[in-house]
């Protein structure tokens, strides 16, 4: 049931539904990057808030405003992942798997039944986006997202409500109706596992609205476009990363990941691929369309990491129904 059939529902028992909207939408956007930070996907983020919503809202009446509403919408939302990720499988990424980087001569393998990482879309247009908020913008990168998922969800929910949210302990135990010491605990060894996994702190990236991330994604956009791999080679650091859900591989270097693009890339001329500038994850993106028959259609949707010596790694969805999300075009 939507929350607007319950809203409906509701207000023909007294309940003030328009008092419940006023109070809890504002913090919609950051529940969804809280619900994407716990399991890894867009999809599954989005039904959470829908039903950490729902579940608010039929409990409503009797919010006492002990904690703020941001507060106890989070814990909602938090026991409302839980529950989701009982004896699911984590979201990785290819580099996650645990094997080396592969040929670009070699054939592409598949595994579409694996649940990958998915990107989250960020909006510049919303100053309460948490991708656009210098403070959280780290803890929403791709590559914190996938460190993430080698987490306990508990391990996750703490970490997040301890270090992302800044809960005390005590707070945090309450939502989880467990102890302080289990708390600190589980804090404790999701740290040491953060530090094993995730990136490193000296791992600053461009933020996506400076300057040197905007001449770079626009460097890179015109390289494709042009097709011209000469130009596109010299984006790319020495020890660059390529990776691409749902196939297995991935690639280490601008030779390789040049080699990949001539071996695998089904462009064949200048103006086969079209593409986008769009903002995922706090990072700068882009939507590539490929050119079939009169029209280009959804083929990629690339993440990259740009630093001062360039892209340093991209992840290049190849997930038509991502372009809704981000809210483009069918087709150019």
């Amino acid at each position: 049931m939507s929350v607007v059939t319950e809203n409906t529902r509701n207000e023909r028992l007294g309940k003030p539904s328009a008092d419940f909207s006023t109070h809890t939408e504002p913090f919609r956007r950051e529940l969804l990057a809280h619900c994407y930070r716990m399991t890894g996907s867009l999809h599954d983020a989005e039904d959470l808030v829908q039903e950490t919503l729902l579940r608010a809202w039929k409990s409503y009446d009797r919010f006492e405003g002990k904690s703020s509403v941001r507060t106890w919408l989070h814990r909602i939302a938090t026991n409302t992942c839980l529950t989701a990720l009982e004896g699911r499988q984590r979201r990785p990424l290819p580099t996650g798997l645990g094997t080396d980087s592969s040929d670009p001569t070699a054939d592409l393998v598949e595994r579409a039944e694996v649940p990958w990482l998915e990107p989250l879309p960020g909006r510049s247009d919303d100053p309460t986006d948490p991708s656009e908020i210098v403070g959280s913008r780290e803890s929403v990168r791709l590559a914190s997202v996938a460190a993430l998922q080698h987490l306990s969800p508990r391990q996750r929910a703490v970490l997040l409500l301890r270090d992302v949210l800044q809960w005390r302990a005590a707070e945090v135990a309450e939502a989880l109706s467990t102890t302080t010491v289990a708390v600190n605990s589980l804090l404790q060894r999701a740290r040491a596992q953060l530090d094993a996994v995730g990136p490193s702190s000296e791992d600053r990236l461009s933020a996506p609205d400076s300057a040197e991330a905007q001449d770079m994604l626009a460097r890179y956009i015109a390289a494709f476009e042009a097709y011209d791999i000469d130009r596109l080679v010299e984006l790319f650091t020495t020890e660059a990363i390529w990776e691409m859900p749902p196939y297995t591989g991935w690639y280490r270097g601008a030779r390789d990941i040049i080699t990949l693009i001539h071996q695998q890339c089904p462009a064949e001329l200048p103006g086969d691929m079209r593409m986008i500038p769009l903002v995922a994850n706090g990072q700068p993106a882009a939507a590539m369309y490929m050119r079939v028959s009169d029209r280009h259609v959804p083929f990629q949707l690339h993440v990259l990491d740009v630093r001062p010596d360039g892209v340093s790694h991209v992840v290049a969805f190849l997930d038509g129904s991502l372009f809704a999300k981000f809210g483009l075009p069918e087709s150019l």
